[in-house]
């Protein structure tokens, strides 16, 4: 018997496919939701993978997506949001249609997904809500224009559903990700001479994220710093 139905909005290459090895390790039935529809190579017939197409902009599709997920696996135990925009850029660097699709991305797509999962998870009472955030989420700097007015609406937005829902006996976490996350991508074109103790594994931050969702309610954790022992901050 599965352990629960755990959905990520934003599965891919790093930390998206790092969440599904974990959880699905865990014994979950996955839902697993991206522009691309991607699913899980290295999957077993179970517990149950499936994928799903969807922009997690678009408050609408996300919330049908969301559906079909209920439809097809039952009832979500466990949402991940881990979609955003890495988009970044100084003032004059930023259109204002890309500034906007970094909030609806970040911001708005939780709040649909939220708006959707969290009362069906209080009337059960249990549930979990896990946000991957960034330390971008708590400053602003030169070339995050948008992203870091994108990630701050996200960490306020989550504060204020695990003080709604808290009490109905759901968990919602913050993960404040402060530091670069090991990708091809990341070593490519960010950070490509960089030590590997540079970067963070994206298998220890979905370690951390299967930890928050085994807490007992008289401990629960909201926000959570994960940076490299090096990164200065």
């Amino acid at each position: 018997m599965a352990e629960g139905v755990c959905a990520i909005i934003g599965h891919g290459p790093g930390l998206g496919r790092a969440y599904a090895r974990a959880f699905h390790g865990a014994g979950y039935d996955l839902a697993l939701l991206s522009r691309s529809g991607a699913g899980l190579d290295d999957a077993g017939e179970r517990p149950a993978v499936a994928a799903y197409p969807c922009d997690a902009g678009d408050a609408e599709a996300l919330t049908a997506a969301l559906e079909r997920v209920e439809r097809d696996l039952g009832p979500v135990d466990v949402l991940i949001h881990n979609a955003d925009i890495a988009r970044f850029g100084a003032l004059e660097e930023i259109a204002a249609d890309q500034f906007e699709q970094s909030w609806q991305v970040a911001a708005l797509g939780l709040f649909a997904a939220a708006r959707l999962l969290g009362p069906r998870m209080a009337e059960r009472g249990a549930g979990t809500i896990l946000v991957s955030g960034a330390t971008a989420s708590l400053r602003g700097n030169v070339w995050t224009t948008a992203f870091a007015p994108a990630k701050a609406a996200q960490r306020v937005l989550a504060q204020s559903l695990a003080k709604q829902l808290g009490p109905r006996g759901v968990h919602v976490a913050y993960l404040v990700i402060d530091g670069v996350i090991d990708t091809e991508d990341t070593r490519t074109n960010f950070a490509p001479d960089a030590p590997d103790d540079f970067f963070l594994q994206p298998d220890r931050i979905a370690e951390a994220a299967l930890m928050l969702t085994r807490q007992h309610r008289s401990a629960w954790t909201f926000e959570l710093d994960l940076r490299p022992f090096g990164e200065k901050w």
